[in-house]
């Protein structure tokens, strides 16, 4: 029996995937280079997998050493300007479809809401507080919290931990692959519900896949597992 939800936050509350996404191609275009959605998807939903700037380095040294050693040299201080074009990028975006809906019915029905993400809590926080939603969750988990981010499962059993329920017992709202695998391995039941860009990619097996949150009342997906 589902006694609670646990959100992912990117891709999924917010679509802050496709800002991170268009800042660090504003960088590689800098350079003559474009990133595809290929080689970005590795870094949806975890910390691990894919360095964009890295990546860079290595597109660059290809002809041109020289300049790809300035460029690693310069690696904090892009970053750090990458961050700032991600944030003005994202700065207009909303909650995305259903997310109100789902946590009114969730609050209406009793279940508690956790957020479980592998970026950092400044960016999860900053982000729920600006929305007006950080109160309608019991536990937020981050990178900050665990010591391996997804696709280990530590995040989302340190989420149903804090909610003080067995995995079984908490239903994972999840959009990208390394979600859906971490959820799977954390015992948890998982809808996948793709965002703008992990909807243009393959996801591995979810118990439910869902086009957007506002596809089906909360109570319809509840019945789903029963």
């Amino acid at each position: 029996m589902i006694r609670a939800l646990i959100f992912d936050f990117d891709g999924l509350i917010v679509d802050t995937e496709t800002p991170a996404l268009e800042s660090w191609r504003h960088i590689y275009a800098e350079y003559g280079f474009e990133l595809g959605l290929e080689e970005w998807s590795a870094a949806l939903g975890t910390r691990r997998g894919f360095d964009a700037l890295e990546h860079l380095v290595g597109l660059v040294a290809a002809s041109d050493p020289a300049r790809a050693a300035a460029l690693r040299a310069e690696g904090a201080a892009i970053r750090v300007r990458r961050q700032a074009l991600k944030e003005s990028l994202g700065s207009a975006q909303g909650l995305l479809p259903g997310v109100t809906a789902v946590l009114d019915e969730a609050e209406a029905l009793g279940l508690p809401c956790a957020v479980a993400s592998s970026s950092d809590y400044h960016w999860v926080g900053g982000w729920l507080e600006r929305l007006g939603i950080a109160r309608r969750f019991a536990c937020i988990r981050t990178a900050d919290d665990v010591t391996h981010t997804r696709p280990d499962p530590e995040l989302f059993l340190s989420a149903a931990a804090g909610l003080g329920l067995p995995p079984a017992a908490c239903l994972v709202l999840e959009d990208s692959a390394n979600g859906i695998l971490a959820a799977r391995a954390a015992g948890c039941p998982v809808v996948a519900v793709p965002g703008p860009l992990t909807r243009q990619l393959p996801l591995p097996p979810a118990d439910l896949t869902l086009p957007s949150l506002a596809a089906m009342p909360l109570t319809e997906i509840l019945g789903a597992f029963r």
